[in-house]
C-alpha cells in the first residue's frame, strides 16, 4: 500500500485502503479461532499436549508459507492497488470500485496485470541510508504476533483448569509486539514514505524498505517465532498461575 501510495502520490488514500484489505485477514482469523480452540479441547481430553505443541508448530510454519505467497504476489498487488487508487480518484467510492473489479472486463484486465517478481524487482535494493534497528525490530514484532494467540492457547492446554484465564492473556505477549509496531516500526515506515513523497528520498528507498520488511516477516515466522513459542507459552502459564494465586485459587 505504501509503495502504491508513493507511486500515485496519494499516500493517505492508499493507507485508507488498508482497512479494506484487512477484512480478508480478519475473516480468516475468525474462521481459524474455533478450529484452534477445537484442537486445544481435543488435546486436553486426550491428554496429548505434546502432540498439540507439534501441531501448533505446523500452524506457525503455515504462517511462513502464507508470507512466502504474499511476498511473491507483492508486484501484482502493487500494480492492482496503484490502479485502484487511480480509479478511486475518479469514482470516489470504495464499494463501487470493489464491485466494479468483478465485472468480467475489469476482472480480466486485473488478471492480465499478474506478474511474479523478476530480477529487476530486486535490483537497486540497498541498505544504505536505511535504519538497521528498525528492520530488526520489525523481525521481532512479526515473530511475536505470529505466536501470541497460539502461545496463550497452548498455555491453557498445559493448565486446563485455568485455560480461560490463559487464553485471555495473549495480550501480554501481543502487547509487546504492538508497542514495537507503534513506537519503533510504523513511525519509521511513515517517515521514509513521507520523505519519498517530498523528494528527500528516492522511491527506491521505499522499495528497499518494503523488501526488507517482507524479508523480516519470512525470517521471523520461519525461525524466531518457532524459537520463542515455548518461552512465550511458559510466560503466559506462569502469569496465569500468579493471577490464580492472587485470588487464592
Amino acid at each position: 500500500m505504501r509503495l502504491a501510495g508513493v507511486r500515485t502520490r496519494n499516500i493517505a488514500t492508499s493507507l485508507s485502503f488498508v482497512n479494506a484489505t484487512l477484512l480478508i485477514s480478519r475473516m480468516s482469523n475468525m474462521l481459524q479461532a474455533p478450529l484452534l480452540g477445537g484442537m486445544v479441547d481435543t488435546a486436553i481430553m486426550k491428554n496429548s499436549t505434546a502432540m498439540l505443541f507439534q501441531d501448533f508448530r505446523v500452524v506457525v510454519f503455515a504462517a511462513f508459507i502464507g508470507n512466502v505467497i504474499g511476498a511473491v504476489l507483492v508486484p501484482f498487488f502493487v500494480s492492482v492497488f496503484t490502479e485502484g487508487i487511480t480509479e478511486f480518484e475518479k469514482i470516489g467510492s470504495l464499494p463501487k470500485i470493489i464491485i466494479a473489479a468483478f465485472y468480467p472486463r475489469n476482472f480480466t484486465s486485473m488478471i492480465r496485470k499478474f506478474r511474479l517478481p523478476t530480477r529487476k524487482t530486486f535490483s537497486g535494493l540497498s541498505l544504505q541510508g536505511m535504519p538497521k534497528s528498525f528492520l530488526l525490530w520489525n523481525v521481532l514484532m512479526v515473530s511475536i504476533y505470529a505466536i501470541g494467540v497460539l502461545s496463550s492457547l497452548y498455555a491453557g492446554a498445559r493448565v486446563p483448569e485455568f485455560r480461560v484465564t490463559a487464553t485471555q492473556l495473549s495480550g501480554i505477549v501481543n502487547g509487546i509486539a504492538t508497542i514495537l509496531l507503534t513506537l519503533l516500526v510504523d513511525p519509521t515506515c511513515a517517515l521514509i514514505t513521507d520523505q519519498a513523497i517530498k523528494g528527500k528520498r528516492s522511491i527506491n528507498d521505499v522499495r528497499t524498505m518494503v523488501f526488507y520488511i517482507i524479508a523480516g516477516r519470512l525470517i521471523g515466522t520461519l525461525m524466531i517465532s518457532q524459537l520463542i513459542f515455548l518461552p512465550a507459552s511458559d510466560y503466559i502459564m506462569n502469569v496465569t498461575l500468579l493471577v490464580k494465586r492472587m485470588f487464592g485459587q
